[in-house]
């Protein structure tokens, strides 16, 4: 592993939307056989080929604890398709312009697909579109889903989400850090989106230059995220649905406090090896391309059933939210993390309810609690 490479993965272990805190510490397994077959990662304005007209770009990420985000550039006849844009920032926004003015050679942007709706992705999916003539093409639920938030625009949390946040079991000094933070809105990451878009959906084929892409649904890091499979090149763009040294945050939030993501994120895990082959190159939001995808989805799947299996053990007495994350975190949650913490921990006791493992009840002061079924 090159120093850069080894300081990608330090990186994407840091705190982020994007990556779980549940595996935060531990690579892949000794038994998974995942092989990265490029030494280095693209530079700032640099656009890297890693399969037949597939472009690998960079862009900084911020805010958040990741410092990147892939994405990627495939020609399109005379122009190009982009795949993710990055997040809403005046520097990204530079960048774009020199990697298509510069490695792109100045060809127009085609279409811009968006993976899913979070900023990192999408954020600067409308400047790109409004540029260049182009459609945003994205699955209806996070076109819609990232959408309603750029244009939800409360200056303080609505009462759904403080008690939200009660029920989870925040004191009133855990409480005040919730409101701070919830006061940093969607909006100021993501430009605003085009009012119209192009519906991707999951088994759709889609012509980009010579080859065709199919496009692959998972589940559960957002509603319906899509990845490109190109089987005449051999190469999956897998967005977040797999990485491969971190694990996606699977979270429920309090538009949806009884979401389970978690079941279809799991089986979207163990269904994805069922149709995309094992030899693929895996092109990953964040780290590194790849290959050993079927290794990879099952050691996610694993790990998080692991994980269950550790929560479900916990509740042999009532516990609150806040009470669970031992059971899935490595270290002590503080002020920066708690927010994802319970996001994840909540995503799992959903879960463990779902399956008939546990049972919840609130007391008088609105506080859930949790213990086995």
């Amino acid at each position: 592993m090159t120093a850069s490479t080894a300081q990608n993965a330090q990186n994407a272990r840091k705190t982020s939307p994007d990556a779980s805190l549940t595996d935060r510490d531990d690579g892949p397994s000794p038994r998974e056989a995942l092989v990265y077959p490029f030494d280095s990662v693209p530079e700032a304005g640099e656009a890297r080929p890693v399969a037949p007209g597939v472009y690998w770009i960079r862009m900084p990420l911020p805010v958040g604890g990741l410092d990147h985000i892939n994405v990627w550039a495939i020609a399109d006849g005379d122009g190009w398709t982009l795949v993710d844009t990055g997040m809403r920032d005046a520097g990204i926004a530079g960048l774009w312009e020199q990697v298509l003015a510069g490695p792109l050679g100045g060809r127009p942007v085609r279409r811009v697909i968006v993976t899913h709706y979070h900023p990192d992705h999408v954020g600067q999916a409308g400047p790109l579109c409004r540029a260049h003539g182009a459609r945003l093409w994205m699955t209806r639920t996070d076109y819609f889903y990232g959408r309603t938030l750029s244009l939800d625009r409360f200056e303080e949390p609505h009462g759904e989400a403080e008690s939200f946040a009660r029920a989870c079991g925040f004191d009133a000094r855990m409480m005040e850090v919730w409101r701070e933070r919830a006061r940093r809105g969607f909006w100021m990451v993501v430009e605003p989106l085009p009012p119209a878009y192009r519906r991707i959906v999951d088994g759709e084929r889609i012509g980009i230059g010579a080859h065709d892409w199919e496009v692959v649904v998972g589940r559960g890091h957002s509603p319906e995220h899509a990845c490109l499979h190109c089987p005449e090149l051999g190469v999956l763009i897998s967005g977040d649905q797999v990485l491969p040294r971190i694990s996606s945050n699977i979270s429920v939030y309090p538009t949806e406090p009884d979401a389970n993501p978690l079941e279809s994120w799991i089986a979207s895990c163990r269904a994805i090896p069922q149709r995309v082959g094992a030899d693929v190159l895996v092109l990953p939001a964040h780290n590194e391309p790849f290959r050993g995808l079927h290794e990879r989805c099952n050691r996610l799947a694993d790990r998080h059933e692991a994980g269950l299996d550790r929560l479900a053990a916990l509740l042999s007495e009532p516990r609150r939210v806040i009470d669970c994350f031992p059971a899935l975190f490595r270290r002590r949650i503080g002020d920066d993390d708690r927010g994802l913490a319970t996001g994840e921990t909540l995503a799992h006791l959903n879960c463990l309810i779902a399956r008939g493992r546990a049972q919840r009840t609130t007391d008088a002061d609105g506080v859930w609690w949790y213990s086995a079924a």
